[in-house]
Parts: structure tokens; sequence; C-alpha cells
């Protein structure tokens, strides 16, 4: 009998072993998309969510729509605005992950680019992303929110001192203007026509935080990316996150005020915290700062809770908030405070019932985090209860460096036509599979935190 060879591709079993320990809904996203185009793949995880079912997620669903409300009367038009949220309650995916960078910045560009593919595949008017604001405006040698990669150098985008840029984070230092000299001599020393007019053309306004202008700069590049205006991006932060957390706080009776403040429930709470820390995806789990990062001259700074206060350790006139709800609840208004990734993803994607594309790390903790929340639940109250029922769904995606070029945005710009390059870039798209964009996920064969988790299993087995 002559075996009959099967010709069509499949995803390396090996990886795909190791991610479903932890996210099996990623795996799936994969396996269905795997010889389909990258934009399908993008269309996919663009796909509609379940809406709300349990009063915790209706309420968390009802704050989340509030404050984007508001993010987006700040971009759009009312008529638009009423066609983006309607859009969103039904397609509710944020691509997150994002650093606060310039979309000159490779990773972010091809990212943005994914989220774009997703939403104009599906029709949208826009989509959503959220950009980290919480990092330093220089992280490492001249990288970082202060420079600009033009692919054979880096400009200093703001024109900020390097002992200042190491000591400054993104939310919070300003106010800023551009760099109006070097950007200008980057122009008589490339072809820099697909972005640098676009940067000059702000050159003379002066933005109150790095973050509102990196957000500006990056909604001005889309917009000229992509003159048919068929995506918009709404691009968030850690700062609308903060404005639906203290919603959450406003009364004592809502979920994440019993969880954060009552002791019984807050033990509970750091006892699943703990326990998936000790357990064996603990490497993925964020825990530099316990529940809010602090803001004090410009800087967000690690706090830790003692003796019912959230103080910066070994600072004695740092930062001292008490921990309760009224007190948290102003601290996040008045810009002292930001949730921690885990309240982030809380109140932005897990209680609202929102998906969320990330990266390999993000893809992990998201799915730790829920965990988390399932264990900190009192199923002995029916609309905790109802939630832990509705949590068995779990809405968590992989988009970080699906697309992943290896050349410099600049160079990749080069080739297209201007006012229609994210145009361009569909058809381009559309004919390459989720298969070679990934090169077999060679992404995730590389990546140190799954390969320790795949030994691991290895290992034990």
């Amino acid at each position: 009998m002559t075996a009959v060879f099967d010709p069509t591709p499949t995803p390396p079993a090996e990886i795909l072993a190791v991610l479903s320990l932890l996210c099996p809904e990623v795996v799936r996203d994969i396996e269905q998309n795997w010889n389909a185009p990258v934009s399908d793949y993008a269309r996919h995880l663009w796909r509609p969510v379940a809406r709300p079912a349990s009063a915790p997620a209706i309420a968390a669903r009802s704050i989340l729509r509030e404050v984007l409300h508001q993010r987006l009367g700040v971009i759009m038009q009312p008529e638009e605005i009423g066609k983006a949220l309607e859009e969103f309650e039904h397609r509710p995916v944020i691509q997150s992950g994002l650093h606060c960078l310039l979309l000159m910045d490779r990773i972010t560009f091809d990212a943005v680019l994914l989220a774009w593919l997703g939403a104009v595949e599906n029709g949208l008017s826009a989509f959503v992303g959220f950009m980290g604001t919480t990092m330093t405006m220089e992280t490492i040698g001249r990288e970082g929110p202060g420079w600009l990669d033009v692919g054979d150098d880096k400009v200093n985008l703001f024109g900020m001192g390097r002992h200042k840029l190491c000591r400054k984070s993104a939310c919070v230092a300003g106010p800023v203007s551009l760099n109006k000299r070097a950007l200008e001599a980057v122009g008589d020393e490339t072809d820099a026509s697909r972005w640098l007019g676009t940067l000059l053309a702000n050159q003379d306004k002066v933005f109150g935080t790095a973050a509102d202008a990196l957000t500006a700069l990056n909604e001005d590049l889309v917009a000229d990316w992509d003159r048919s205006g068929m995506a918009l991006p709404v691009f968030i932060d850690d700062r609308l996150a903060a404005a639906a957390m203290a919603r959450h706080l406003e009364y004592d009776g809502s979920l994440l005020s019993r969880l954060l403040i009552e002791p019984a429930r807050r033990q509970r709470l750091e006892r699943a915290l703990q326990e998936a820390a000790s357990s064996p995806f603990g490497r993925f789990l964020p825990n530099a700062t316990a529940y809010f990062w602090g803001i004090r001259e410009e800087r967000v700074r690690k706090l830790v809770l003692e003796n019912g206060h959230l103080i910066e350790p070994d600072k004695p006139h740092g930062l001292s908030i008490p921990f309760e709800r009224p007190h948290l609840k102003q601290a996040l208004l008045d810009g002292v405070l930001l949730p921690n990734l885990f309240l982030m993803f809380l109140v932005l994607a897990i209680l609202p019932r929102v998906r969320v594309v990330g990266g390999l790390r993000q893809i992990g903790y998201v799915a730790l985090f829920h965990s988390i929340l399932l264990a900190a639940l009192d199923e002995n109250m029916p609309e905790e209860r109802d939630l832990a029922a509705e949590l068995q769904v779990r809405e968590n995606a992989w988009g970080m460096r699906v697309i992943d070029e290896k050349i410099s945005v600049r160079e990749q710009l080069a080739g297209l036509p201007e006012g229609s390059l994210f145009p361009d870039l569909l058809r381009q798209y559309r004919l390459r599979t989720l298969a070679e964009t990934t090169d077999d996920l060679k992404l995730v064969r590389e990546n140190a935190r799954w390969r320790k988790i795949g030994q691991a299993e290895i290992k034990a087995t």
C-alpha cells in the first residue's frame, strides 16, 4: 500500500505543546490560521467577543466604555465616536504590549500594522492600541521614547540631555518639543519623505508630556500612511487605566474595592499571587511594584505596602499613600498613582471581557492574571460565581512580532507609495501566510521563557 503524502504544512507540534500548557487559546488561533494569510490571522484576532454577562463584568465594561468615550472625544467628531464605540462593543479588542515609542521603532510599527490589518479586514473605523508609558525616556544606551530610530542612526527626539532621559518617565516627562535642528539634519542626509514631513509639521508644538507627544505623532503618522482613513488608531495608555481604576474604587461594594481593601479578601488575593509566582510559570509574572506605581518628580517609582501605606522602599521622604479606597482613588485621579500590570489588565481586559493581543511574555502573564482572579473570587457570592463561570473563556491572543520584519522601518517604507503605505502593505500581507511570516514560529522557539518551560516539561515527563 502506498503512503499518502499530505503537503499541507502544520505548525511545529513541540512548540504548540509548550504554549498549550499555559494558553491553549493562543494555540487554537495559530492552528486555525497557520496556512492562511497574515491578514486573515489579524481578522481572526479582531473577531467578535461575547458580551459581558455577570454583574462585575457588565460594570467593568460600562466603566471602560465611559473612559474610552472621553478619549475618543479628543480625536473624533461626535458622530464618529458613537460608531467606534458600537464597533468596540461588538469586537472589543486592544492591541497591547506596545511601548511608548515612535512608530519608527520596528517592533512597534509591525505590531500597529497587524492591528490596522485586523481592523480593516473587519471593516472597523478604528482600532485601539495600548502604549505602556511607565518606561524611562532612555531605557538602555540610545534606546527608548527619547530616541528616534532612523535605521543607521539614532536621533535625540526631544533634545533632552541623556542624564535627564534616563531619570524621567515617558508619562510625566514634560513639557517637551521636538528637536527641530536634529530632525532637519536627518532630512539633509536621508530620504525621509515617508515620515519626516509629518514630524516637522509638529515642530513648533509644545506637548504636556513625552507620552502626549508620541501619541499625537503616531496618530499623525498612521493618518499620513493611510490617507484614505480606512482605520483610525486610538492610542490609550496607563493614564486611561488609572481613570478606569479610580471609577472601580468609587464605592466600597465594587469587586476591586473588596479584593484590595477588605483584609480577608486581599489576603486571599495575595495568596493567589504568591502561588502563581511560585508555579512553573512564575517567570512570566511581572512583580516590580505592589498593586500601583507611584509618580514623583517626573519619575515612575516602585512602591511597597507596609503598615497600611503604599511607600517607596528606602526613601524616608518619598511617597506615602494610605491604602484606603478614597485615598487610592484620589491619588489615581491626581496622577500620583498608576495601576500595575495586574490591575491594568483587570480593568482594561479581563473584567470587561476584552480580547488583548500582545507579545510572547504577555500571553503568559495575562493567562496567569486570569487564573489569579479566578482563585481570588468568592463563589459563595452569586455575582462572583457568575463571573467565575464567564471567565472560563479567556480572551488572550498573540500579536506582537507576528509580523517581524528584520529591516528598519525606514527601509520598509522606502519603496512604498506615499499616502497609501498601509494599504500597500495590506496587499502584501494578503499574500504571505502566518507560517511564512513567523518562520515556523522561530521567535517562540528562541524565546528564553518558553524554552525553559519546555525543558522543564520534558524533565517532568
